[in-house]
């Protein structure tokens, strides 16, 4: 049996992504894997990105870690309110400002997606992570998906699960031939109604693959109150305490 921890969408929130290394630690899980989106929105994404550094965790580039990583600019989006673009563009803008030119540099290099075999007896499993999809980092794929649209991703990775992040909503989707797609959620700025950070084990063994949404309560006080004495708009420390219902 090997079990394997991956994780996405950190989004500078510290407090939150040690909660989840911990929780990984103690259950022994050494295979871990960052699906991306390590910056923007609170303020701690030098120190994340550090983190994941000082760890050698391999880690894709995520659409928020391009945008900081090359200066690329700034779009609003259809989907959001007036007072959600207004504050992510500030939120952005203060992470291209504070992120220095070394952490740059590393999101600049990583990789888009990252493919993954694993041997036990005499199966082998393929496993593909992605930050939203196979093409791009930026498209937003839920559980409401078309059977189809997965069922073809995995078929063109020739891959028994494909493991992504991105929409912050996390779930698991099984179809025939034992193949899988999951979200495995957002450790630092969920879109699920309860807000705890998520990540998601894979156990696999010679018959099967397992897969396991683990959902953590963290120091949520310490994110709100270091978001409100930054530049980053209160916005996001209101979304996490969940004042609004923000899923889209």
């Amino acid at each position: 049996m090997i079990q394997i921890a991956v994780f996405s969408d950190v989004h500078g929130n510290l407090p939150a992504l040690e909660v989840v290394l911990k929780d990984i630690e103690d259950r022994g899980i050494h295979q871990k894997f960052c699906l991306g989106d390590l910056v923007d929105f609170a303020p701690w994404g030098n120190e994340v990105i550090e983190r994941i550094k000082s760890l050698n965790i391999p880690c894709l580039l995520g659409n928020h870690d391009e945008r900081i990583a090359f200066n690329l600019p700034v779009f609003p989006l259809s989907k959001h309110s007036q007072q959600e673009t207004e504050a992510r563009f500030i939120a952005i803008d203060h992470s291209k400002k504070h992120i220095i030119e070394e952490n740059k540099q590393f999101l600049s290099e990583l990789p888009f997606h990252l493919k993954v075999n694993y041997k036990i007896g005499n199966k082998h499993w393929n496993i593909q992570l992605v930050h939203s999809s196979l093409t791009s980092n930026d498209t937003y794929l839920y559980d409401s998906e078309k059977d189809d649209v997965f069922s073809d991703m995995l078929k063109e990775s020739q891959s028994d699960v494909i493991v992504m992040g991105h929409t912050h909503l996390s779930f698991t989707k099984q179809f025939e031939n034992k193949k899988w797609a999951i979200n495995c959620g957002s450790v630092g700025r969920s879109k699920e109604e309860n807000r705890l950070a998520s990540y998601l084990i894979l156990t696999l063994d010679e018959e099967k693959i397992i897969p396991e949404i683990v959902q953590l309560s963290y120091p949520l006080e310490q994110t709100l109150q270091a978001i409100e004495k930054s530049e980053i708009p209160d916005y996001y420390a209101d979304f996490l305490s969940n004042k609004e219902i923000f899923i889209k």
